[in-house]
């Protein structure tokens, strides 16, 4: 790194958890600060987590400190007091650790020029798990900015262990004088992993892992510290519940997801530092970089999604490369052991996995237009030539360009009389500049691509708040309903200012199912791998002798699925028929090809009743048994049906609303209020119909379709799948269900139950439904078509 730094150039340091990343990209800018001591902002650090700026600014202290070095260290994130934010953009330190929002915000201010002239160097940290979101394309923009102000800043990048580092290094050095170095540091000591085969029967179905739970409370009192990572929200909720009620040792256990209060999560992370803890329950908000270096074991409850992702949750665990970081995988089901064994074959074998680049959101884009405005005036020709410096823009046509523009100035000809929509203006000499200060307000009050679901906010009556839920989710209870919150049981009492008011509740068991909080999708290439180890039964061996039965007897019944074809069974049940696709290509794919089936079935007359979708497998009843397989799949699906599916449904409407919101057309805050989510969702579907009547081709629409093909629907996932099993689908007609086909039948219905519920549920549907799949009636093998 500083091999790099001394010859100008720019650099991406990849080096597995615990290699000392942080300080290395830093090492060149302590070294030339102690050399030639300068006033003003030598450095700034972008982080994707608030807390990992604050954790790093706590790190960087203590070398300075110890080598007494004159060097003033600060952070700048939504939670620094105004005053001292208003300072750092006259006097701002040497170093400052910030975020992406944050950047966009200093360099919206007339001040931007004076404060980032002298820049040195721009360190930004985990870029891995930045650069191919929203966040990431704000960020590139910020950096093409950057580069205007203070051409001769070199940007350093700093990364877990990726699939494509050229990929990841060419994102970084876009729009920069000479390449990028490339710096791969060496691996650590071989991880340990396993799997966690419990006591109890492994389950057909579920995503709880509760059957599991003594088993991993076990581990716990066994370890120092541990982290005990899950998927969603709910499940955070409910294995914290669970082992708070199994825990007859009192350990000092807690709980962090995004949901809860930030001064609760800061008290958890401070007593994890601290090494107060035995054990903290978490999701994706303790994925990155902070680094608690007691932390001894990891434990992943549900399967891993991705092999990059579980590298990076073991990596939390014994963070230094001298000692093996230990981790455990709690499958809660049987397809999940397939997914889990298939992440730890990729890990061994070092193949990660990593989507494509994605193209710039044009939401996006009008944000960063809006926010230039804000600091100086801008010709459109320059303004076009620097957002093309950005990778995730680089092939931006003019035309975009032009639509974004006339949007951020007008709102476009649907909008053009609205006044509150004009938020540009032309200056004598034709440049772009911002046309109020009303409109500068309200850009930074709004900043940011992050839009989460509408939040109410939880507290107690005339007491402290616990956090936020999902405002769907409240509008279903009612006065004396309990649920599940923050690691206690709670009694809903109402809703009071915009608050769902609690009290403590004395049921055992609360009532109501928690709310989902978010799944994380299933990887290609984990999905690849799930199809080879079931088609392939010298991979059974490592399976578990219940997973190796059900395979093996879904081989005498009916037939495995291939890992370049498509499975379809079809059979009847009591009085439907139904029709199971074992696509593997992830829930967000099959949800959409859900939609699309149900179309089709319904035009050829099969009166199709319903879907269910996992991340493995499609399942969809009707009251006709279906026919015409290849027909029904055939790729000319992501077509017209397609587009009739989009324009009806109300999740491209979910959609623009977000765009709206990114792009600055509805406004989330305004000064001293905030606007609630059934407003922001009042309003966007009032501009949306509009938009879609009076202005088809609006550049919010397009940008909403472009959303719509690669997130909620995942098109592009959908289209690869139908075009690599053409000809390659194998129909299997059977009189009965499958034992491949269980997990998915049982997932019917189950989203109305809650916790420990869902699996007694299950159990009983599962009884019936196992032992029509095991028999060994031979009659029942069915016919392949």
């Amino acid at each position: 790194m500083l091999a790099a730094a001394r010859a100008g150039e720019s650099a991406l340091l990849v080096a597995p958890t615990g290699g000392g990343k942080t300080l290395a990209g830093f090492l060149p800018s302590l070294i030339d600060l102690a050399g030639r001591p300068t006033k003003g902002l030598h450095t700034l650090y972008i982080s994707p987590l608030k807390a990992l700026a604050v954790d790093i600014h706590r790190n960087l202290e203590t070398p300075i400190a110890e080598m007494e070095l004159p060097i003033a260290a600060e952070t700048r994130t939504g939670d620094t007091k105004a005053s001292k934010r208003a300072r750092q953009r006259r006097r701002p330190p040497q170093m400052l650790m910030t975020t992406p929002e944050s950047l966009a915000l200093l360099i919206s201010y007339p001040e931007a020029p004076a404060m980032f002239g002298g820049l040195q160097a721009v360190i930004v940290d985990e870029l891995h798990a930045i650069a191919g979101s929203k966040r990431g394309d704000l960020l590139a923009l910020g950096l093409a900015r950057l580069t205007k102000l203070a051409p001769h800043a070199r940007r350093v990048g700093l990364s877990a262990t990726v699939a494509d580092p050229a990929q990841l290094a060419d994102w970084l050095g876009s729009g920069m004088a000479g390449a990028v170095a490339k710096i791969i540091g060496s691996g650590g000591a071989k991880p340990e992993i396993g799997i966690l085969m419990p006591e109890a029967r492994m389950p057909w179905a579920g995503h709880m892992a509760l059957h599991a739970l003594p088993e991993v409370y076990n581990a716990i009192r066994n370890a120092r510290t541990t982290i005990v990572f899950v998927n969603t929200r709910a499940q955070a909720e409910l294995v914290f519940g669970e082992l708070w009620r199994m825990n007859a040792d009192d350990l000092p256990i807690a709980l962090h997801h995004g949901s809860l209060a930030p001064e609760q999560r800061r008290k958890v992370e401070a007593a994890m530092a601290a090494g107060r803890l035995r054990a903290v329950v978490a999701t994706s908000s303790l994925d990155l970089g902070l680094d608690w270096g007691e932390v001894d074991l990891v434990i992943q409850v549900g399967a891993p999604k991705g092999a990059t992702r579980l590298t990076q949750r073991i990596g939390r665990s014994n963070h230094r490369l001298d000692k093996p970081s230990r981790a455990l995988l709690v499958p809660a089901n049987r397809f999940e052991v397939l997914e889990c064994r298939a992440a730890l074959d990729a890990i061994e074998a070092q193949e990660l996995d990593g989507e494509p680049p994605r193209i710039g959101g044009l939401d996006v884009l009008a944000q960063h237009v809006l926010c230039v405005a804000c600091s100086l005036p801008s010709a459109a020709d320059a303004l076009f030539a620097e957002v093309r410096s950005a990778a995730p823009y680089r092939d931006l046509p003019r035309t975009d360009f032009d639509d974004v523009l006339a949007f951020v100035a007008t709102g476009g000809y649907a909008l053009g009389a609205y006044d509150r929509f004009k938020r540009l203006r032309q200056d004598t000499d034709g440049r772009w500049t911002i046309a109020s200060k009303q409109a500068a307000h309200q850009y930074r009050m709004n900043v940011g691509t992050i839009v989460e679901a509408p939040m109410l906010p939880v507290q107690f009556k005339r007491g402290r708040r616990l956090g936020m839920v999902e405002e769907y989710f409240v509008q279903f209870l009612e006065p004396g309903d309990s649920f599940q919150f923050a690691g206690q049981i709670l009694r809903f009492e109402g809703l009071r200012d915009g608050a769902v008011e609690v009290t403590r509740s004395s049921a055992a068991e609360p009532k109501v199912p928690a709310y989902e909080g978010g799944r994380l999708p299933l990887t290609t290439e984990l999905a690849a791998r799930v199809r080879a180890m079931i088609g392939d039964d010298r991979a059974w061996r490592a399976l578990g002798g219940e997973v190796r039965e059900w395979l093996s007897i879904q081989r005498k019944r009916s037939v495995l699925p291939r890992r370049d074809g498509l499975l379809v069974e079809t059979f009847p049940r009591g009085r439907n028929f139904f029709l199971v696709a074992y696509c593997f290509e992830g829930r967000n794919a099959h949800q959409t090809l859900g939609m699309l089936l149900t179309r089709r079935m319904e035009r050829a007359g099969f009166r199709p009743m319903g879907f269910v979708a996992s991340d493995y497998v499609i399942a969809v009843w009707s009251l006709r048994p279906p026919r015409g397989i290849d027909a029904l799949f055939d790729q000319d699906m992501l077509g017209d049906d397609l587009e009739a599916w989009m324009a009806e449904s109300s999740m491209l409407k979910r959609t623009f609303r977000n765009v709206a919101v990114i792009a600055g057309l509805i406004e989330r805050r305004h000064p001293g209020k905030e606007k609630s989510g059934r407003q922001v969702n009042f309003n966007a579907d009032l501009i949306y119909d509009v938009l879609r009547k009076h202005e088809p081709d609006h550049i919010l629409l397009r940008a909403t379709r472009q959303d719509a093909a690669g997130g909620l629907t995942d098109i592009k996932r959908l289209a690869d799948m139908l075009a690599r099993v053409k000809g390659r689908i194998v129909h299997r007609a059977l009189d009965r269900v499958s034992p491949l086909a269980v997990p998915v039948l049982l997932e019917i219905g189950k989203e109305s139950v809650y916790g420990q519920g869902i699996d007694a549920l299950l159990d009983e549907a599962a009884e019936a439904l196992i032992a029509e799949a095991t028999s060994e009636d031979t009659a029942a093998q069915g016919t392949l078509l």
